[in-house]
C-alpha cells in the first residue's frame, strides 16, 4: 500500500494537469488542503515536497504554492516517479493498449545477468509487451521479474497491470527505481515489433526496481519511438 501523502500528491497532480489549478495560479492554502484531505500538516508537506520535486509547483515565500507545470505536446513520462502504463495513460489522457508478446520462466544465465543485474541461477519471469497508442505500436517493453516476488503472475495479468497486481494482490510496496536513458539503433526485432516509420534510433529507458525490503525484483528495458515521447524531470539549484 502506498503512503497517504502519495495519494494526496497524485490527486493534486491530476488536478493541476486537468486545469483545476492552472499554470501560474496558486493552489489552496495548506490549512484548506489539510481540511480537504483530513490529514496532518506533516503529511501534506510531504505531498507538496514531492509535487515540487516533479516540477508541478514552486513555493513562493509569503504568497503560497504556485503552479509552474505546463502541458507538453508529447506524451510525458515523469522520470522521477514510479507509475504503471495505465497510470501514465490516464495522466496523459490517452488510451494505451498492451499486447503480451512473450511470457516465460527462465533461469538467469551470464548473458541475462549482465543485461538485468540479476544473479546467475536466479529463477526469473521474462515478459515482453508491446504498447499501442493512436493506432501505432510505439513502445516495446522487455522485462525480467524475480520469480519469487511475482507468484501467481500470468500473461493475462501482464496485459493488464503487473504493478497493480503486485501492490493490490500480493501486498508489495514498490519503493525505488534506478533509471538510465540512452539512445540506441533500432534492431531487427524492434523493426518487426514497432511502427518505426523511417526512424532508425530509439529512446531506451532501463528501470531496475526495488521493493520495500530492498530486493531488486524487476528490470525493464523500455524501447520508445523517439518522436512521440518526452521524459520529464526537475532540477533544483542549491544555494
Amino acid at each position: 500500500m502506498k503512503a497517504i501523502y502519495y495519494d494526496i500528491y497524485k490527486d493534486l497532480r491530476e488536478k493541476i494537469m486537468a486545469g483545476v489549478y492552472p499554470y501560474q495560479s496558486y493552489i489552496p492554502s495548506e490549512l484548506k488542503l489539510i481540511e480537504e484531505y483530513e490529514c496532518t500538516h506533516n503529511t501534506l508537506r510531504k505531498a507538496l515536497v514531492v509535487l515540487q520535486m516533479h516540477g508541478f509547483v514552486q513555493p513562493i515565500r509569503g504568497k503560497g504554492v504556485k503552479v509552474i507545470w505546463q502541458a507538453g505536446k508529447r506524451t510525458r513520462f515523469v522520470f522521477g516517479d514510479i507509475e504503471n502504463m495505465r497510470e501514465a495513460g490516464v495522466r496523459n489522457g490517452i488510451d494505451i493498449e498492451t499486447t503480451v508478446r512473450r511470457f516465460e520462466r527462465i533461469v538467469c544465465d551470464e548473458r541475462v545477468a549482465q543485461l538485468t543485474g540479476f544473479s546467475v541461477g536466479d529463477e526469473l519471469v521474462r515478459v515482453e509487451r508491446v504498447r499501442r497508442m493512436d493506432g501505432a505500436n510505439l513502445i516495446f517493453d522487455k522485462s525480467c521479474f524475480l520469480a519469487s516476488c511475482v507468484e501467481g503472475l500470468t500473461a493475462e495479468i501482464a496485459a493488464d497491470s503487473i504493478f497493480t497486481y503486485l501492490e493490490r494482490t500480493l501486498g508489495m510496496r514498490i519503493t525505488t527505481s534506478n533509471r538510465t536513458i540512452t539512445m540506441e539503433y533500432a534492431t531487427a526485432e524492434d523493426r518487426e515489433v514497432l511502427d518505426l516509420l523511417d526512424f532508425d534510433m530509439l529512446a531506451v529507458v532501463e528501470n531496475r526496481t526495488f521493493n520495500a525490503d530492498g530486493v531488486h525484483f524487476e528490470t525493464t528495458q523500455s524501447r520508445h519511438r523517439p518522436d512521440y515521447f518526452s521524459f520529464v524531470t526537475t532540477a533544483v539549484r542549491g544555494y
